[in-house]
């Protein structure tokens, strides 16, 4: 008995010094992908993927750091890009609640597409995932990206090895620089400085992408549809067909004057950190979050006309 009792002594000792237990995420509520409705006429999503690897092995995939969601709406002729943090906690295709960013590494891409659907309340069928050195090729098939860098992410860049070449000019300090496509892959892996952590991270996804489909309003038909066969090239996986492919890009030539439409998921009054399964997550309200997507989708000028089946002013 004494020792019994000197034994949950030592224990009670000990407790002051264990960690705290982790937080227990909240019930995530969804929508099951086969109750999503259809899009409709003229609404088309394709999910943006990018892996953390530089050769990207579909056998062996990394984690899906970069999740952007691409909605080209040609009947209210707008472009949106929809960015969607790394570390978001969703239920898993085995119905426990995990990282986002491990999904397409544990189950594929194709899982991935219907976990982010069911969370968003949008179906998206299309993927097409590609690596860092894929990303990069495909930046300077276009000549490379103009971007500015404040004061703290400039710091950051020369710190990081990158050769002189890689902007014009040499990184320096803050400022606006031609970036190669390896210098926009490390500018968009940005995390610890400029502020804003994995937030601003997705905030400068979206800023390469937007200003590289700025870069294509002055193409001519023949060279949009070269830039297609250099992104077939370089793309990992992808359940796009060739012929799908162009489809997306002449639905994207013919809204070329529109302006890009950005949206982060989730936003500010829709997450909160916390300690899960010893990592740092995002737990997301996915309800408000369908909200927040549902706005922006229906967020036009533009009103339909019935009798014409068609938007007009």
């Amino acid at each position: 008995m004494k020792r019994f009792i000197s034994l949950l002594l030592a224990l009670l000792m000990l407790l002051p010094v264990c960690p705290a237990l982790a937080d227990q995420p909240k019930p995530i509520e969804t929508i099951p992908y086969d109750e999503l409705p259809e899009p409709r006429d003229g609404l088309h999503y394709y999910l943006l993927l990018c892996v953390d690897q530089w050769s990207g092995k579909p056998n062996n995939l990394g984690n899906t750091d970069g999740i952007v969601l691409l909605t080209l709406d040609t009947r209210a002729h707008r472009i949106m890009l929809t960015s969607i943090i790394r570390d978001a906690l969703v239920v898993r295709p085995d119905g426990v609640i995990g990282r986002i960013n491990y999904i397409a590494k544990n189950y594929g891409p194709e899982a991935l597409v219907k976990v982010i659907s069911s969370h968003l309340g949008v179906k998206i069928e299309k993927y097409v995932l590609f690596d860092f050195q894929q990303v990069a090729n495909i930046v300077d098939y276009m000549g490379g990206v103009e971007l500015t860098v404040n004061a703290s992410e400039a710091s950051y860049l020369r710190r990081y090895p990158l050769d002189s070449d890689q902007t014009t000019p040499k990184m320096n300090r803050a400022g606006t620089y031609l970036f190669t496509g390896r210098a926009a892959v490390i500018y968009m892996r940005i995390r610890k400085a400029g502020g804003g952590g994995d937030f601003m991270r997705t905030q400068r996804a979206r800023t390469v992408l937007s200003t590289l489909a700025d870069k294509c309003r002055n193409m001519s038909y023949d060279q949009a549809r070269a830039l297609v066969d250099s992104i077939a090239k370089n793309t990992t996986m992808t359940n796009m067909t060739m012929e799908e492919m162009v489809q997306a890009m002449e639905q994207a030539y013919n809204l070329r004057s529109c302006t890009i439409e950005e949206l982060r998921i989730p936003q500010d009054d829709a997450v909160s950190p916390i300690s899960y399964a010893g990592m740092s997550v995002q737990e997301i309200d996915w309800v408000k979050s369908r909200e927040d997507m549902k706005d922006f989708l229906e967020n036009s000028w533009l009103v339909l006309n019935d009798d014409e089946d068609d938007f007009i002013d």
